[in-house]
């Protein structure tokens, strides 16, 4: 490799870490992370931010290596073209390859009122207002959560164990993407912490006021405060890029996490889908798309023909509350079977997986941080830019 390679890698989420790491430890590649915020957010963990029982934040110094540089800034437009990356602060990047992971965030539900009077917590600053409006109830107010996916299932219960008066709206079935015979552990749960459910005919939400959820059958349900957690949606860089992306704004690629449009941006996360190939928008799926990306990278770097990605999930591990949980099995194409675990077990086995991704980021982050040296990088603070100002997080550290 004769000249050096710049990778500029937009969004600092699972996908965008596990790709930079990777990318970071080849001679020859110096690597740009552009994300918001000056932390990592652990989204796996907001439903615990809201309770308060964790901060659902790592430093970038820990999950990034030493020789990734970080642009805290806002990517607004790419440049195909010219091979560059316009910024919400003024600037530009320059780069021969580009990641894209700006992940994914709450879907605008269409509903009247959702978008003024319920929550989200999708992401850090979401679970911050959440956090903050939960405070300023008592409570024995009412709270409805809206969505029974496992953002919905987790919240509802991390809600209700902490004393919360909780209505869990699932609109046709609870836990649509769970087996059936796995419901019924999860539904046991939540009997258990009093998390009143509402599903089947007539349980669609078509109305979200300032103090109550109304419900297509006519029913009114008070809510003091709305969670609305159904459905997911991708930022539209892409699409104001003049990139091609599906009908939800996702960036259009091969097998190989290619742009239709470009074969030096490579999609790594949510924000991106294979149309032959689709999968479930997820950490799970992340964490395997962003090395997948970075592979494609080097691949083309040295002359090779990239290969295609292969996604295995092992299933779904939902917390309910801190002292229980459930472990979905499936299968590797992520069709889910009727194994399970369920009770504080499965709530182990959940705390195992959150160590285990964060675990698999550190790890990254050593192996990319070998090759650097601090005389040539310095230390972890020196190679932070930022260009915009940042809100600092509320909320405890997580306790040890």
């Amino acid at each position: 490799m004769n000249a050096n390679v710049e990778v500029v890698v937009v969004g600092g989420g699972y996908g965008g870490v596990t790709a930079a790491n990777k990318l970071a430890r080849r001679d020859g590649v110096s690597v740009t992370v552009v994300n918001p915020r000056a932390e990592f957010v652990s989204r796996i963990r907001l439903h615990q931010l809201v309770t308060g029982s964790d901060d659902a934040v790592e430093g970038f110094g820990e999950v990034l290596g030493a020789n990734v540089r970080l642009v805290v800034d806002t990517a607004t437009r790419i440049d195909a073209a010219a091979r560059q990356v316009s910024l919400a602060g003024g600037g530009t990047l320059s780069y021969d390859y580009l990641v894209y992971a700006v992940g994914s965030g709450a879907a605008d539900p269409g509903v009247p009122g959702a978008a003024q009077f319920a929550h989200w917590v999708s992401d850090f600053e979401g679970a911050q207002r959440l956090r903050t409006a939960l405070e300023a109830t008592s409570a024995s107010d009412p709270v409805t959560v809206v969505g029974s996916g496992p953002t919905g299932l987790e919240t509802a219960a991390e809600l209700a164990e902490t004393g919360r008066k909780v209505t869990l709206v699932c609109g046709r079935v609870l836990g649509p993407s769970l087996h059936a015979r796995v419901r019924r552990p999860v539904a046991r749960r939540l009997a258990k912490l009093g998390v009143h459910v509402v599903e089947g005919p007539g349980a669609r939400v078509t109305e979200v006021t300032q103090d109550a959820v109304r419900l297509d059958d006519g029913r009114a349900l008070p809510s003091a405060v709305t969670v609305w957690t159904a459905g997911f949606r991708v930022p539209d860089l892409a699409a104001r890029s003049g990139l091609r992306t599906d009908d939800d704004g996702r960036l259009l690629t091969d097998t190989t996490l290619t742009s239709y449009d470009d074969e030096r941006i490579i999609a790594a996360g949510d924000a991106g889908v294979m149309p032959d190939h689709p999968f479930r928008m997820s950490c799970q799926a992340a964490t395997q798309l962003g090395p997948a990306a970075a592979d494609t990278v080097l691949r083309r770097i040295a002359g090779k023909k990239a290969a295609p990605v292969r996604m295995f999930f092992a299933g779904q591990c939902l917390s309910l509350g801190r002292n229980e949980g459930v472990t979905q099995f499936s299968y590797p194409d992520d069709k889910v079977n009727a194994l399970s675990i369920s009770g504080r077990t499965g709530a182990g086995v959940k705390e195992i997986a959150c160590r285990f991704t964060l675990n698999k980021l550190l790890s990254g982050a050593r192996k990319a941080s070998s090759r650097a040296t601090r005389a040539s990088h310095g230390d972890s603070t020196d190679r932070v830019e930022t260009s915009q100002p940042e809100e600092a997080p509320a909320g405890p550290r997580r306790a040890a």
